[in-house]
């Protein structure tokens, strides 16, 4: 890695931001959404166009967000990680040391990859699941009473849920008759005895999903639901399929139909369009629209080059976040879906952000002297405008908002209403908040009162299919690298997952074991009345 890479408030741009944030532009004023403004403030890519003109800039400060960009080499660390440079790394300390190539799973249309090696991988996995998807449609591939699967299970946990269970719930109009997935990830046995009990488990296939076939949640449901299948006089080895790293211990023909190999460079969080995501979205929507969601995905990764923040929708929002975060002084982020098939995509997003950028060093080891990843969390709307809005409009803190829209709905099911569809109320109601935010209103009556002047910005489509969501997943996984970059941490890692798991593993050995010397854990489980 380039030792030269530096801490961003070491760049030129920094201190004429810390200046420009004193006086920020104020969305309350008159001109903030006059209709030269609206129109001036929309940055385009692929099928999505990004409303920004409600957030807290103006022409100056997007001309030092560029020149922040450009200083600390944002497309450049944006291509090297494209083209296999080892991007996952911290200087001089012990780290995984990986190159990070999610982008080479959906580089497979390009007549030159990027990345020539991982895209040939990742095209050799897709043929081998191709030949799984086809003897399951040709019927080469049934039960034991030579019947079709119906149903399949996803066990996994993290990147190997998250993200994958928020596409294919996002996604179901699209799904094939007859199929349907099911996910379980908490090692919580009522979240696995929950899917089983409404399963025919005769016609259900089960993925097993670990890159190091050691994930204590994964194995741990995987035995659980084993123990369900031979309970049921079923051969699991009939049903279960592995998607792992090759060579991993579940790389076990004994023990699985098949296995597909997902490889070190890909980290969990980035792994919805590697073989994590494509086994069970091929088995619900099918093959072809799969591989229109990578494609959506692939157009991001390419358009994503671009150093223009204003013609670079995901860098716009990047360096948005970071003016918001470490010039504003905002500490969250609420990303708002105005739709429901978006139900858990802020979940992915939340473990995609902050397992990434919620680091306090820099990729030498050094401490930081500025803030990283703001919290990040939401609902879809309008539910949320029950919720939590009333803190957004006129709580104490000031949250910056992301909202997603789009203008048609996925099933077509809607009605009239008072001269207008339930698809254009909601359309209606995510302008209107935006609106609001920036521009608050006046009243003698303090507790009808909006300050206003609260940023956000609007990312919009037509509708949400297949190729759109690949779109949406690429713009937010590309804006978390960006903002990585800038800030000179390791996305890729997550060392702090490991502390709380090590310590979980040394209460384990104190309820297996009572003369387990701990007298800390055995505290801790005697007052929980866990253990006496």
């Amino acid at each position: 890695m380039d030792n030269s890479f530096r801490n961003m408030d070491s760049l030129p741009a920094h201190d004429k931001l810390r200046q420009a944030a004193r006086q920020p532009f104020d969305l309350s004023s008159h001109e903030a959404l006059e209709p030269t403004r609206l129109a001036g403030y929309i940055a385009h890519t692929a099928s999505y166009r990004l409303l920004y003109s409600t957030q807290r800039v103006d022409d100056s400060t997007l001309d030092l967000l560029q020149e922040l960009a450009d200083q600390s080499g944002v497309i450049e660390q944006f291509k090297m990680m494209k083209q296999g440079e080892v991007m996952n790394h911290i200087t001089g300390y012990a780290s995984e040391n990986r190159r990070v190539l999610h982008t080479a799973c959906r580089d497979i249309f390009s007549a030159i990859p990027e990345n020539p090696e991982a895209t040939g991988q990742a095209l050799r996995e897709l043929d081998k699941l191709q030949n799984f998807l086809d003897d399951l449609e040709a019927g080469r591939l049934v039960n034991e009473q030579g019947e079709n699967f119906t149903d399949l299970i996803n066990i996994g946990i993290g990147g190997s849920d998250l993200g994958p269970r928020a596409v294919y719930l996002a996604l179901k109009p699209f799904s094939r008759p007859n199929r349907r997935v099911s996910f379980i990830s908490n090692i919580d046995p009522d979240d696995c005895a929950a899917v089983l009990k409404d399963l025919d488990l005769s016609r259900t296939l089960v993925a097993v999903v670990s890159k190091s076939g050691t994930t204590l949640e994964t194995l741990t449901n995987e035995a659980l639901v084993r123990k369900a299948f031979h309970g049921a006089g079923l051969e699991p080895s009939r049903h279960f399929v592995a998607v792992t790293g090759e060579n991993s211990p579940m790389d076990n023909p004994d023990r699985y139909l098949r296995s597909f190999y997902m490889f070190d460079y890909i980290s969990g969080r980035y792994s919805t369009s590697s073989m994590v995501g494509a086994v069970l979205l091929s088995f619900a929507i099918g093959s072809d629209n799969f591989r229109k969601f990578l494609e959506g995905a692939n157009r991001i990764d390419r358009s994503a080059e671009e150093r223009d923040i204003r013609k670079n929708v995901p860098l716009l929002l990047a360096v948005l976040g970071i003016w918001n975060r470490n010039f504003l002084n905002c500490e969250t982020l609420a990303i708002l879906p105005y739709s429901q098939a978006l139900s858990r995509f802020v979940a992915h997003l939340q473990q995609c952000d902050m397992e990434s950028n919620g680091k306090s060093i820099n990729r030498r080891g050094g401490s930081l002297d500025y803030h990283t990843g703001p919290v990040i969390w939401g609902e879809p709307g309008t539910n949320g405008q029950h919720s939590f809005y009333q803190s957004l409009h006129q709580g104490t803190s000031v949250v910056p908002s992301e909202f997603i829209g789009f203008r048609r709905s996925q099933y077509g099911l809607d009605l009239i209403v008072d001269q207008t569809s339930s698809q254009e109320k909601l359309f209606a109601n995510l302008l209107a908040q935006a609106i609001a935010l920036a521009t608050g209103a006046e009243d003698h009556n303090p507790n009808r009162s909006f300050p206003g002047n609260r940023p956000s910005s609007i990312l919009l489509t037509d509708s949400l299919t297949p190729e759109t969501m690949g779109e949406l997943l690429a713009i937010y996984e590309s804006k978390i690298a960006f903002q990585g970059f800038i800030w000179n941490i390791n996305s890729f890692d997550q060392e702090g997952v490991q502390l709380g798991k090590l310590l979980a593993d040394r209460l384990l050995n104190l309820m297996a074991d009572s003369t387990h010397p701990d007298p800390v854990g055995r505290a801790f489980l005697k007052i929980a009345s866990f253990r006496e």
